[in-house]
């Protein structure tokens, strides 16, 4: 038995004393059942919510590296522009600020390595207790499961967030005197410190996790609030680099990287056999994806330099997207356009193939008339679900990460201008919603994870084609015509 009073096990002896007289005896497998409980909720809390914050914040300090590079990178190259301009003698003037870019630059990398060490012995910390729960948890010997202690709440008090500062390049005028401060100047970086900059997590998202409330509402009357001309006749593609950066792709050769802040264009890079691409995708480490359905390739750009990725035979790619888990998914037909299927890639290793139904009935759109262009666009949801929208099917199949069909959803009636459903681009957001954009009825559809239609986004005159969604689910519209709108239709 266990004295509740006295909080101890007891025996037959104790209960003959008048030691527990009078006091709440409980059967010891009870209490043992409900400290196992106890023990297990602390556990789920440290293994489901606290762990995967962590790991959370240490991919976002590495994010944060490489972005860091990146800039810095960008500022180097500033400088050096600046300078070309300028007579031999100034070299040494850029040498030296360069110096002290890489200087600074090291000196905060160093600050997150060493940020990024103390998470990881933090997380290797909660690894270690993780698994001595596990050791008393398969145990029934009450000392060990007694002997179990900790205090999770120094594990909820989360490191502060490191942001750093950035110096900033300011360039004068050239003058052959006081050159120097005439040229340029480089301003100090720094680093600030915000002590809410995490936060734990309150839900763990997972593959066989089925709908839950959603944290943001869909706005009565979505707002355009912006919009971007590309220089396209005829734009077809976008895709978020990240917040306000988006690559554009349409009737050119070039593919170009737009900035909604600056409203200018950053970027354009050729490809590689000077044909338009077919659909473009951006990875998680904001590599440019692009396919080349005239050369059967697959091609990632990295430092500005085209990578052949894939190269296909007897099949023709025609849509793809970067998965969470950093694979490509490619949706092909055959170059007699009998079939269609979807291949997950890693790298150029093909990893699975999803063509047929349980029934052996193909899950997508064939036997394309040499009259009519159809479209596959291609994203992945947050449940992992693969969402192709079929344009020859005139419907968005959505199956599971195995490939299980879960829904085909043809469009909803009325339509804004009562025109058959004809899908065009696919993407998703943090709600796992599904937006596809209906070319016909000038407007896009937002359905549920489900399948389940909840609201149109008109888009008056626009024909829109390619869709995209950034981190704050913000969502881009390439308009035929060449424009891009950004569009607010979440709180």
């Amino acid at each position: 038995m266990y004295c509740n009073q006295c909080d101890i096990p007891v025996c037959v002896t104790c209960l003959a004393s008048d030691e527990h007289l009078g006091h709440k005896l409980l059967k010891i497998l009870q209490v043992l059942d409900e400290k196992k409980d106890m023990i297990k909720k602390e556990q789920t809390e440290l293994n489901e919510i606290i762990y995967p914050t962590y790991q959370d914040i240490a991919s976002d300090v590495q994010n944060r590296m490489s972005q860091l590079e990146k800039e810095y990178g960008d500022l180097s190259t500033a400088i050096t522009k600046h300078g070309e301009d300028w007579h031999r003698e100034i070299d040494k003037l850029v040498q030296k600020l360069k110096a002290e870019v890489d200087l600074m630059k090291n000196t905060q990398l160093q600050t997150l390595q060493e940020h990024l060490d103390e998470i990881n012995k933090k997380i290797s910390e909660i690894k270690d207790e993780i698994d001595s729960i596990d050791v008393a948890m398969d145990s029934y010997d009450i000392s060990k499961l007694f002997s179990v202690t900790y205090d999770i709440n120094k594990h909820r008090n989360l490191p502060e967030k490191i942001v750093p500062s950035l110096p900033k390049f300011t360039s004068g005028r050239i003058q052959r005197e006081k050159f120097s401060k005439i040229f340029g100047t480089l301003s100090s970086s720094s680093f600030t410190s915000e002590n809410q900059g995490y936060s734990i997590k309150t839900t763990q998202i997972s593959p066989e996790a089925g709908s839950s409330p959603p944290s943001k509402q869909l706005l009565d009357e979505p707002e355009v609030v912006i919009s971007a001309v590309t220089g396209y006749e005829r734009l077809y593609n976008v895709a978020c680099l990240r917040n306000e950066e988006i690559w554009t792709s349409g009737n050119d050769k070039i593919m170009k990287l737009f900035s909604f802040i600056q409203r200018s264009l950053l970027k354009s890079i050729k490809t590689k056999s000077g044909n338009e691409p077919e659909d473009l995708t951006v990875t998680k480490s904001g590599d440019l994806v692009y396919i080349d359905d005239s050369d059967r390739t697959v091609n990632i750009v990295k430092n500005e330099k085209i990578e052949e990725v894939i190269r296909l035979q007897n099949w023709e790619p025609l849509g793809v997207c970067s998965t969470s888990s950093g694979d490509l998914l490619v949706v092909m037909d055959t170059d007699d356009n009998k079939q269609s299927k979807v291949v997950r890639y890693s790298g150029s290793t093909k990893k699975q193939t999803i063509q047929f139904d349980d029934k052996g009935q193909p899950l997508y759109s064939s036997s394309r008339s040499i009259f009519l262009i159809e479209y596959k666009y291609i994203s992945e949801n947050r449940n992992l679900d693969i969402c192709v929208s079929d344009s020859g099917a005139r419907a968005v199949v959505v199956v599971s990460q195995a490939g299980k069909l879960r829904f085909r959803y043809t469009g909803h009636t009325p339509a804004p201008k009562n025109e058959p459903f004809s899908p065009r681009g696919i993407t998703t957001d943090s709600q796992s919603h599904i937006l596809t954009a209906d070319h016909n009825n000038d407007c896009v559809h937002i359905i549920d994870q489900n399948g389940q239609f909840l609201r149109y986004i008109k888009c008056a005159h626009s024909n829109p084609m390619g869709l995209c969604t950034d981190n704050n689910d913000n969502l881009f519209v390439a308009k035929c015509e060449g424009q891009v709108k950004k569009i607010k239709y979440l709180q």
